[in-house]
């Protein structure tokens, strides 16, 4: 199956139905195989070569494949399967027109896939690291009922969502500390290159410095002597992150807990792992996926640790019989209106639709606070900046001030 995913570009020539010139390009495993592909179609190769490869500085190029990719492609998928158009030719037209060419060779090698007899929900399991469980499930439950478009619709209405979701949780998270980070360049900057001239000048006065004045010049003198020393400190904490981040469970599931616990970006945080809760759910809930399965997706969606225990012990409650209601009760994370609207539909059988409306409204609450912390940090970030910067600047003309005040 491995060598089916390598394709190559070929230039041909020929004679369409009508004895007619005509010619193009196709893509196959070898020349035999676009030959072949091309009598299909009804023409007769009379030429064939492999396309050259060019080098483009500008244009289409291999990139990394995001999330954001996969929501896309599966918008596209059911707006062409919506449309009437066969699964493999739909692959064909959506991967082809793809920008970014590891995309397009993913999408095409699904599509060599189906046409060697695979599902897609099949072909798809062979790409973990694109398609996760629950795309795969919800694929699957799609081909089996018949309802491939109408599941893929709600796949890419759920990923668009998520990812935004994603984004703006990002976005909250990393303008602060951005701010910061600018902050520190600045004032160290000041500090090992500015404040040794001003020090400089104020030797030459030979006059008494303020005791402001005469810190940050100590501060200056030692950042001068031990830059090194910071710079190592930095960029051990940076590694040292990095490697327990990566290699340690103890240590996410300690982040996940202490993000929780934070003023503001806790309640984002909270927020968010419920809406993904609800929406993913939801989406499960529709597509006929059962409760107990449709929970272990659910659990690993939610993006955070003490929301996934959470969830897993909501699954053992319910497959011992335990309603959906009263086993988040038992958790103690869910709020009561979750509770009541998860009651709601259980008791009216429309779970999908009472979920859906508890995703938009905590989605539009993340939202809110997202902006409100936004405008709650730009003034918080300017005052500072105002120390950090301006206190410099102070200490700089402090001498300056009580020199001119002596001389008048």
């Amino acid at each position: 199956m491995a060598e089916q995913l390598e394709q190559t570009d070929f230039l041909w020539q020929g004679l369409d139905k009508n004895k007619k010139p005509i010619k193009g390009e196709i893509a196959a495993k070898n020349d035999m195989a676009a030959k072949s592909e091309l009598r299909k179609m009804g023409y007769r190769v009379t030429k064939i070569k492999k396309k050259p490869k060019q080098i483009q500085l500008f244009g289409p190029r291999s990139q990394a494949i995001l999330p954001s990719d996969i929501a896309i492609f599966a918008r596209q998928l059911a707006t062409m399967l919506q449309a009437g158009v066969a699964l493999v030719q739909s692959f064909d037209i959506v991967g082809r027109g793809h920008d970014n060419l590891s995309m397009r060779d993913l999408i095409l090698g699904i599509k060599i896939d189906i046409e060697g007899g695979d599902t897609l929900a099949e072909s798809l399991r062979k790409r973990p690291i694109y398609f996760d469980e629950l795309f795969c499930n919800l694929v699957e439950a799609g081909e089996k009922a018949g309802i491939l478009e109408g599941l893929l619709e709600k796949i890419a209405t759920y990923k668009e969502k998520t990812e935004s979701m994603k984004k703006k949780i990002k976005k909250a998270l990393t303008y602060p500390v951005a701010v910061l980070v600018v902050a520190f360049i600045v004032t160290t900057i000041l500090l090992v290159f500015v404040v040794p001239v001003f020090a400089a000048l104020f030797e030459s006065f030979g006059a008494d410095l303020p005791a402001f004045t005469k810190m940050v010049v100590s501060m200056s003198e030692w950042m001068q002597k031990n830059w090194w020393i910071v710079l190592g400190i930095i960029l051990s904490i940076k590694y040292t992150f990095g490697y327990f981040k990566k290699r340690s469970l103890k240590f996410n599931h300690f982040l996940d807990r202490l993000m929780l616990k934070l003023p503001i970006v806790g309640l984002i945080l909270n927020k968010s792992a419920i809406a993904r809760f609800a929406r993913t759910l939801s989406t499960m809930s529709a597509a006929g996926v059962p409760l107990v399965e449709a929970l272990e997706s659910v659990a690993g969606a939610c993006g955070n640790i003490v929301y996934y225990d959470a969830v897993m012990k909501i699954r053992e409650e319910v497959s011992m019989g335990n309603r959906l209601q009263a086993a988040m009760a038992m958790t103690d994370i869910f709020p009561f209106m979750v509770q009541q609207m998860v009651a709601i539909g259980e008791e009216a059988g429309s779970m999908d639709a009472m979920l859906s409306k508890v995703a938009d409204f905590y989605e539009e609450e993340v939202d809110n606070l997202v902006d409100n912390l936004s405008s709650l940090m730009e003034p918080i970030i300017m005052v500072i900046l105002g120390i950090l910067v301006g206190g410099l600047i102070v200490a700089m003309y402090l001498p300056i001030f009580k020199l001119g005040a002596a001389v008048g």
